[in-house]
């Protein structure tokens, strides 16, 4: 690799940005991609970004060929951040879903003001925010390897945290709450602007139906759904 693409490279992994090189095993040109621009001496058709837009997605390497039978292979690198899991509210699901996403190798981040509930006993080896979740998100920034979950019941809690949400690019967001509580929630949501398309977004009740009860199923359920989203194609995902 050239030193000015590695340059590139190692800014972006110290930033925790996405990157992706890409190498053609015949000519050893190189490409890297960093968000929408690209660097090197290797120029990608927009098949070969579409199939590398899902293998971020699926966060794995691999060569692939292009053109004939005959064609050339390019060896393609995913560099890719740590996972992130921001959960909105200490409360005992939370003290469930943490580990179990930090075990899924999520980067997990529980955001609650209530000091009571968001300790370092409660939830050890944790990253705690004891900021109001809206102003914690903005700094957190979610991106598309980035899951948010409220469960506090409360809407003063939750609400301001969802609406953040939607302005990100997180690729999961779920809200824990009755049916007839996201219904609420959904209204109060579009009071304050927010679109039938950005409100789709919400994965409420939250968590795969598989008939959980208690905290440690529902969190079971909520992990579950994070990774069923998280491998669905990015063009299915967006629709």
């Amino acid at each position: 690799m050239k030193k000015a693409l590695l340059d590139k490279l190692q800014a972006a992994r110290a930033r925790k940005l996405s990157a992706v090189l890409v190498t053609d095993l015949a000519s050893g040109d190189q490409c890297l991609l960093i968000g929408q621009d690209q660097y090197g001496n290797l120029t990608l058709e927009p098949a070969i970004i579409a199939e590398i837009d899902q293998m971020c997605s699926d966060d794995r390497s691999r060569t692939v060929s292009v053109g004939d039978n005959d064609g050339h292979r390019l060896f393609i690198h995913i560099y890719s951040p740590p996972k992130r899991l921001i959960i909105v509210g200490a409360v005992h699901i939370a003290q469930s879903l943490a580990p179990m996403a930090t075990l899924a190798g999520y980067d997990v981040t529980v955001v609650d003001p209530r000091g009571t509930f968001a300790t370092a006993q409660r939830f050890p080896g944790v990253t705690l925010a004891q900021g109001w979740p809206d102003e914690e998100l903005e700094k957190l920034a979610p991106d598309r390897r980035t899951a948010v979950v409220t469960l506090t019941h409360d809407p003063k809690l939750d609400d301001p945290a969802l609406n953040s949400a939607l302005a990100s690019e997180a690729f999961y967001i779920g809200a824990l709450g009755s049916r007839r509580t996201h219904g609420q929630r959904l209204e109060r949501l579009r009071e304050v602007g927010r679109s039938e398309e950005e409100l789709n977004r919400i994965h409420g009740p939250v968590g795969l139906n598989i008939g959980s009860i208690s905290p440690a199923e529902i969190a079971v359920s909520i992990l579950g759904q994070m990774t069923q989203v998280l491998h669905i194609p990015l063009s299915e995902r967006a629709a």
